[in-house]
């Protein structure tokens, strides 16, 4: 996995960079947000994202961690893929984006070209309960800074990586969120699930 690039801006367009890093140079799909902070600029640090797929690669690239962060999010969504979280993120802000979806502002959703009525239901639905942006306050997020979908994930990731089937955990952790609820820490998910 590729973090980051740091690196010359061999080539700056509205949809795509080119960071020279090392002499080589590396194609990067960039959201407007994005091109208009490199602007200007002879050198940047481009947070990234590498995508692998049956008939591409594809690395998507973010002036700040907070863009990157959202854009991990929104292609989390079934039916949203990289560039349709692209247009929503040239569309929006990070802040515009994360007001819409704890509003519930499918409308301003709406705006963006190619995001229907369905999909920006989907968007505030799937992500309103962990959607986080560093800085930003959410009420819906506990202590940690970590929703309870993320910690559920965290704590399944783990659990499987320690060799146990998925399935079965998912179970187990589905239980345990409901019987303990909802604010149980990974450690805390992790170490019932061992129990039971």
């Amino acid at each position: 996995m590729i973090a980051y690039l740091n690196g010359a801006l061999a080539e700056l367009e509205p949809t795509h960079a080119i960071v020279e890093c090392g002499g080589i140079g590396y194609h990067v799909r960039i959201s407007l947000q994005t091109y208009s902070r490199l602007q200007g600029q002879k050198t940047a640090k481009v947070f990234t994202y590498f995508q692998v797929r049956e008939d591409a690669q594809i690395l998507y690239g973010f002036a700040e961690r907070q863009e990157q962060q959202l854009f991990e999010q929104l292609i989390s969504i079934t039916g949203v893929g990289g560039n349709t979280a692209l247009m929503i993120l040239s569309g929006l802000s990070p802040e515009e984006l994360f007001q819409a979806i704890q509003q519930e502002d499918t409308a301003a959703l709406k705006r963006v070209k190619g995001i229907g009525a369905k999909t920006a239901g989907r968007i505030v639905l799937e992500l309103r309960d962990r959607i986080q942006i560093e800085g930003a306050v959410s009420p819906s997020l506990p202590s940690g800074g970590m929703s309870r979908d993320q910690r559920r994930e965290e704590a399944l990731a783990a659990l499987t990586q320690l060799g146990l089937g998925r399935q079965d955990m998912v179970r187990r952790v589905d239980r345990i969120l409901k019987e303990q609820g909802g604010d149980l820490s990974v450690e805390q998910i992790i170490k019932h699930a061992l129990r039971n």
